[in-house]
């Protein structure tokens, strides 16, 4: 019994380190749009995405290390990433046109999982987190976008194989969460 409260005593908390590290992602976002737009410092910018990615890493680890594991951060960790991965494709896809593939792969799985996740926490009233593989696919896209940053006139074969790898790796954490998120909403999954 003890353990349960232990690992419930942050889910309605605001301030915890994982929710300041995913707030820290938003506001670095300005940075690099700065940095890629104005100053043009493509490397710069790319190890800033990194260090993004970095902390999206050590917040999950954080969170469930430590259950801290909160309500808020089952919502900002995916916003913080997305927004990110949403504005660094966009500024990449200027300069790398195949870029558009991965984000519109991962505009049409976010409005899936905000549009599921709101009927989830509707009907089951509780809030899903990330997996496994959209951590992945995650890491992927940042490692993708980070690359392109840094290796500004990287060729078009190492481009075009990362680029596609990013985007089959967030098609098939769609059609996982898809799996998931449906399996809640028709009662195949039940609520823990």
């Amino acid at each position: 019994m003890d353990t349960g409260k232990e690992e419930n005593k942050y889910q309605k908390k605001i301030l915890t380190i994982p929710n300041v590290l995913s707030f820290v992602r938003i506001c670095l976002i300005p940075v690099i749009i700065w940095l890629y737009l104005g100053k043009k410092d493509y490397m710069l910018a790319g190890i800033f995405v990194l260090i993004s990615g970095l902390t999206d890493v050590v917040d999950g680890w954080i969170a469930r290390t430590f259950h801290m594991i909160s309500d808020l951060g089952k919502v900002l960790d995916p916003i913080a990433d997305k927004s990110t991965q949403i504005v660094v494709v966009i500024l990449l896809a200027t300069r790398f046109p195949l870029m558009l593939f991965p984000l519109f792969i991962s505009i049409v799985k976010e409005l899936f999982m905000a549009i599921s996740g709101y009927y989830v926490v509707k009907r089951c009233d509780i809030v899903l987190g990330a997996e496994w593989h959209g951590k992945l696919a995650t890491i992927l896209l940042t490692t993708t976008m980070a690359l392109h940053l840094v290796w500004h006139n990287i060729s078009a074969i190492p481009s075009a194989v990362t680029i596609v790898l990013s985007g089959i790796s967030i098609a098939l954490s769609l059609i996982l969460y898809i799996v998931r998120n449906t399996g809640y909403l028709t009662g195949k999954i039940k609520a823990e």
